[in-house]
């Protein structure tokens, strides 16, 4: 499988707008990057590490951020008992790691499901709900603020992978 999306099919978040339209707008913003990203690369591609010894790669980054979605809205705003897709207690980088258990299309059919039922979650419940981990309470707000700003810093290692691949990076 070959992922697609260009530039033009990314979601564009509007310029004015209430708060959770903004939130959710710039979160579906740098999802739609990440797959931009992504886009037209192979299997090998897309497992190709940054640089060494960082263990990091776009197949990876689609790992690592299908379970930080369902860490922070399925098991933190929902309460899901969702156990890890990539990781174990014996492989706490599993994400990042161990490339070839699953197949690309596997790999990013899982994020977009994770993302789906991010949105689910986010769409039952109100910006000030709360959830807490240990010590940590959050709200629903703070999670969104958190997942714009785990993207938008993968993005930006995105951008340098791909520039890595192909010669140059493909866009914002």
């Amino acid at each position: 499988m070959t992922i697609t999306m260009d530039a033009q099919s990314r979601h564009e978040p509007p310029g004015v707008a209430d708060e959770r339209t903004l939130l959710t707008g710039f979160l579906d913003y740098h999802r739609d990057t990440l797959a931009w990203k992504c886009s037209g690369l192979s299997e090998e591609q897309l497992k190709l590490r940054s640089a060494e010894p960082s263990s990091m790669s776009l197949l990876g980054m689609l790992r690592h951020l299908t379970e930080v979605e369902r860490g922070w809205f399925n098991r933190g705003i929902a309460g899901e008992d969702t156990p890890p897709l990539y990781y174990d207690d014996e492989d706490q980088d599993g994400d990042w790691n161990r490339l070839d258990a699953h197949s690309v299309t596997e790999v990013f059919e899982a994020w977009q499901a994770a993302c789906a039922r991010s949105r689910e979650i986010t769409a039952a419940h109100e910006l000030d709900f709360e959830a807490s981990r240990g010590d940590f309470t959050f709200s629903l707000r703070w999670v969104l603020l958190h997942m714009i700003e785990e993207y938008a810093r993968h993005n930006g290692h995105a951008d340098l992978i791909r520039e890595r691949i192909d010669g140059g990076a493909i866009g914002e």
